[in-house]
């Protein structure tokens, strides 16, 4: 059964989540490792070789007041309230801002609509109509809050039902800024805005294939209105489909550049899509199994810290051993602890260590590689 933290160990999560080096991958091992945060904070000196400074408890403190403020509130993975289909993805965010009503993110079946800043005003139209039938027929409409496409599903979405809008800078930087008055009406109207970065980060263009991650990890299906060849748009599809999500596209004029990665999608194979009826055909009632991270119900709480930590000495006296057996090309952790001569818990924190240190990196399929940094 999951519950909220306690407000010392809330604050202590956000700490964590802002330690420079500590991404969300990392975080979720850090928290399986010791159970908690504070306890995970403790240890970090020791793991990270004093690189990984935390930011001190006053500033978290402080961005947190400031969020309430704002009327707003933090979602931690493995908690209440944190959105069940974003959590299936292994680099979830460990900790979200929001604004708004927190209902909107737990509908089991939302769709994400996204598409051309510089859209056309057919495509407009058509992101705004489709939108308004997603949310009569009860499905939230998930997009960026940018400018074209993104706007345009919003609006259409709020005459009819819920939106969530994920931002790519802090909750008090709306981008662009004459999307404000949106945010804050989809924060008033039921819906939800949604940011990963702390209070004050300027939404720049580095900021944005993480939020496409939000995106497309929020929703079941994704609908690409006008896409070029090279866009974000299609960075949203990609992560889409890796994470086991359906994939829609409106196909558009040949003589339109705005709309030769959208018809690209189409004959790939992403479905052809000129209203909801085609949508609701081809939309699943569960991402595919080829998700990247076990479902929730697996991992509702972290794990409990283990009763002692691997004794310091065995990891010192072991380290050398696994660091021979890595390089370059990923191999798989059991690979490791089958070559070498230590139990898998001290093989772990071996990698815990050197993870934390920045000599390797772990990889999806639970594979390990170095960085090239010693």
């Amino acid at each position: 059964m999951t519950r909220e933290p306690s407000p010392a160990e809330a604050l202590a999560r956000l700490r964590l989540a802002r330690t420079e080096g500590v991404g969300p991958q990392t975080y979720r091992r850090v928290m399986a490792r010791f159970g908690s945060a504070a306890a995970a904070l403790a240890e970090l000196p020791r793991y990270g070789r004093g690189t990984l400074l935390p930011p001190a408890g006053g500033t978290v403190r402080r961005e947190a007041e400031a969020v309430a403020r704002l009327g707003g509130r933090f979602l931690f993975t493995g908690t209440p309230g944190y959105p069940p289909l974003l959590e299936l993805l292994e680099d979830a965010p460990p900790v979200l801002a929001l604004l708004g009503d927190p209902a909107a993110l737990a509908a089991p079946r939302s769709v994400a609509l996204v598409g051309a800043r510089n859209a056309s005003a057919a495509g407009r139209r058509i992101a705004e109509e489709l939108a308004e039938a997603l949310a009569g027929a009860g499905f939230p409409v998930v997009s960026g809050l940018a400018r074209g496409i993104d706007a345009a599903a919003h609006l259409g979405a709020l005459r009819a039902g819920r939106t969530v809008a994920a931002v790519a800078g802090g909750l008090d930087q709306p981008y662009p800024p004459e999307h404000a008055a949106l945010q804050a009406r989809i924060a008033a109207e039921g819906g939800a805005v949604l940011a990963e970065a702390p209070l004050g980060t300027a939404p720049l263009a580095r900021h944005f294939p993480r939020r496409n991650r939000i995106v497309a990890g929020l929703a079941l299906g994704v609908v690409v209105v006008e896409a070029a060849l090279r866009s974000g748009s299609l960075i949203t599809a990609r992560l889409a489909l890796e994470s086991g999500r359906e994939l829609f596209a409106i196909p558009g004029s040949p003589l339109d550049p705005r709309c030769r990665g959208s018809n690209d999608l189409i004959r790939q194979g992403a479905h052809l899509t000129e209203g909801l009826d085609d949508v609701l055909e081809h939309l699943p009632e569960a991402p595919r199994s080829t998700r990247l991270f076990d479902p929730p119900a697996a991992r509702t709480a972290p794990e409990p810290a283990p009763a002692s930590l691997p004794n310091p000495a065995e990891t010192q006296e072991g380290a050398g051993q696994v660091f021979e057996l890595l390089g370059t090309t990923p191999v798989p952790v059991d690979e490791v602890v089958r070559r070498c001569h230590l139990s898998p818990s001290v093989v772990q924190a071996i990698l815990l260590d050197l993870e934390l240190a920045g000599q390797v990196e772990m990889l999806p399929g639970n594979r390990v590689a170095l960085t090239g940094r010693a």
